[in-house]
């Protein structure tokens, strides 16, 4: 069976919700599939579903155009699949609905090093992983906000104040008098509408910001401003749109009698205006490489090369012996 146009797959595919996300930088492309199963035949990899009235309908994904597949709630993928999506360098990420929450992910042997390696270089030498930690202040709160020579304890303060200030602000607008950021697990129902709505939004927007890490070829354990957490780069990313997405978004909810759930959807369904996948990607590329320097290599022509204190790398697969 030859593939229908793309409009008319995800068309045909309504139900189930096949989205491609746009084509961004670094050549990174994302499609997210839900309820279907995935699987090779002696065409390519498929996304096939199945319905009472239409039957089995069969739409084939360009594997060789992606970098990275997202796998929704009720989606299942076989071993032949899982195995020509690595042949091809796609990360596969077990993920929430519509992106939101990473519960795993396999990333292809075929995946540059080239962002990890920045981030491990930035994260090792503390002048730059202070100049990352202060680009991620500006980023939130304007360029130029940071005085020369300004320390992470006084980043630290300074952001504790802007934030402290949206939350005031935000309170003043909705009427809901003094507000105090809790978040308490094991008193978890006893906590506000905003305070709810805030957490659960912001546990959506950690499951994005770790897709678009993994997809990249980041750790997402080496933070920057976080330490000591398996998810500290992520808190770190995340950080940069809490002042856009989440935090307004959670004290709108102020008056709900289910604050997650109406946070949960309302943050799905506005992450398409946002474009936050693309954004992601594009921010931690700019924090890593902030003169734009650098570009991935191309995966099917890079080969393993060799460290090297003086030339930094040379060359994999050659005899470096000397003489006879």
């Amino acid at each position: 069976m030859n593939a229908p146009p793309a409009t008319t797959a995800r068309r045909r595919l309504a139900a189930p919700t096949v989205a491609m996300l746009p084509r961004i930088a670094d050549s990174l492309s994302f499609l997210y599939l839900d309820v279907v199963r995935v699987l090779q035949d002696d065409t390519g990899v498929c996304a096939e579903v199945t319905s009472e009235r239409r039957g089995r309908e069969t739409v084939y994904l360009p594997t060789a155009a992606l970098s990275c597949v997202l796998l929704g709630p009720g989606t299942s993928i076989t071993a032949r699949a899982l195995a020509t999506l690595a042949r091809h360098g796609t990360t596969v990420l077990v993920t929430g609905s519509g992106g939101v929450r990473c519960y795993a992910g396999a990333q292809p042997d075929s995946l540059s090093t080239t962002w990890l390696e920045r981030q491990a270089r930035s994260w090792a030498n503390d002048s730059l992983r202070l100049a990352v930690a202060t680009a991620m202040y500006e980023k939130r709160f304007g360029a130029g906000t940071v005085p020369p020579g300004t320390t992470l304890e006084q980043l630290r303060g300074m952001e504790g104040q802007r934030v402290k200030a949206q939350y005031r602000i935000l309170a003043q607008q909705y009427k809901i008098g003094r507000f105090r950021r809790a978040y308490d697990p094991a008193q978890w129902h006893e906590q506000d509408p905003v305070n709810l709505a805030l957490s659960s939004a912001n546990t959506c927007l950690y499951g994005i910001v770790h897709a678009a890490i993994l997809a990249l070829g980041c750790s997402p354990a080496l933070g920057f401003v976080h330490s000591g957490n398996q998810q500290a780069l992520v808190y770190d990313i995340a950080d940069l749109y809490k002042a856009q997405l989440t935090i307004p978004l959670a004290f709108s909810l102020h008056a709900s009698t289910n604050p997650e759930a109406e946070a949960r959807r309302s943050f799905r369904d506005g992450l398409r205006l946002f474009r936050l996948l693309p954004r992601i990607v594009h921010d931690i590329q700019e924090l890593l490489d902030p003169d734009g320097t650098g570009e991935a290599p191309d995966p099917e022509e890079q080969l393993v090369d060799l460290w090297d204190p003086v030339a930094g790398s040379l060359p994999g697969g050659a005899n470096h012996g000397v003489g006879p």
